[in-house]
């Protein structure tokens, strides 16, 4: 038996980082995908991900290294599974853009978990899988986020999700789970583009100082990250009912409480101001910041492409409502 577990990057429209403060987020799948592949071995277990390889002998082979294969080392690690008596091959892949505020990495986690539930024959509904990969994230490979990015990856399509109660990040057993309502067979999806700046960022660094500053109570971060949960709900509306403008406004605005909190970048205002000048409705960060990317609420495309290319862009995407995390078994 051959698993093949993939699953989606997304691109936050309004609303985040609120994820990570119990707010509400308006977020899309990206079309580019995240891809894990299990298959049972009878001698050893090998893991392999973009060339690099290791053999897995003992519970000390699963510590972290610092390599792209700690990403695999701390999912099996979570399972406690012993893969001296149920030995695999496991092969990771991805379409999606690393370190670009894309959450490429949890969708890739999200495929290794899939992987592994269905290999298990665990029984996890769809919340309790994003809060398994979460607690990896945070727990195990100790990532500083959110729940907007588990939750895209697993449910997938176009959501407007509330993580109200959810503010700690500690994953108490008693708190609420995400609330996750489906928009993309209501309403047609707005017209998106993605620009990524070449640069990469970690998610858990950006995201440290304005974790801080609200934990101490600061004013300006705590109104300005209610002002983007109103504007995610704004956000919402606006799109139900198409009104392209209103939306627009909301990502901008969303955009300029994050920049004058200092969650932006050069690269990123860059490419922002080039996409607004080309007569764009919107544009804002699509995840963190410090480079990355942004999206990018379209108006005229093929002007806003050449502006944004002109501007330095090195890689441009359409994100589409896709389905989430997809098991696929060959026996």
């Amino acid at each position: 038996m051959k698993i093949r577990a993939h699953a989606p990057g997304r691109c936050g429209i309004v609303g985040n980082p609120t994820d990570m403060y119990g707010g509400c987020v308006l977020s899309c799948t990206t079309q580019e995908r995240a891809f894990c592949e299990l298959e049972p071995h009878q001698q050893e277990t090998l893991f392999q991900n973009e060339g690099q390889h290791s053999l897995v002998r003992s519970k000390d082979d699963l510590r972290l290294r610092g390599d792209k294969l700690d990403i695999l080392r701390a999912a099996f690690a979570y399972f406690d599974i012993n893969l001296q008596t149920a030995p695999v091959h496991v092969r990771v892949w991805t379409e999606i853009p690393m370190q670009a505020g894309l959450a490429g990495s949890t969708a890739m986690l999200t495929a290794i978990v899939g992987a592994i539930v269905h290999w298990q024959n665990l029984q996890l509904n769809p919340y309790a899988l994003a809060e398994t990969v979460r607690k990896i994230e945070a727990r195990v490979l100790g990532v500083l986020c959110g729940f907007q990015d588990q939750h895209m990856a697993v449910f997938g399509g176009l959501n407007f999700m509330d993580f109200y109660g959810k503010e700690s990040l500690e994953q108490k057993d008693d708190e609420p789970l995400a609330t996750i309502e489906p928009l993309a067979e209501r309403c047609p999806a707005p017209p998106l583009l993605l620009a990524h700046t070449g640069v990469q960022h970690h998610s858990g660094t950006v995201h440290k100082s304005p974790r801080q500053r609200w934990e101490e109570g600061d004013v300006e971060v705590r109104s300005g990250y209610a002002r983007i949960m109103a504007l995610a709900r704004r956000g919402k509306r606006a799109l139900i009912e198409q009104d392209w403008q209103k939306l627009g406004e909301a990502m901008n605005e969303n955009h300029e409480i994050v920049a004058a909190l200092g969650g932006s970048g050069v690269e990123n205002d860059r490419l922002i101001e080039a996409a607004r000048r080309a007569g764009a409705w919107g544009a804002k960060l699509a995840g963190a910041g410090g480079g990355g990317t942004i999206i990018v609420l379209v108006k005229e495309y093929e002007r806003v492409v050449q502006a944004l290319r002109d501007a330095g862009a090195e890689k441009l995407l359409t994100p589409a409502p896709r389905p989430g995390l997809t098991i696929e078994v060959e026996h």
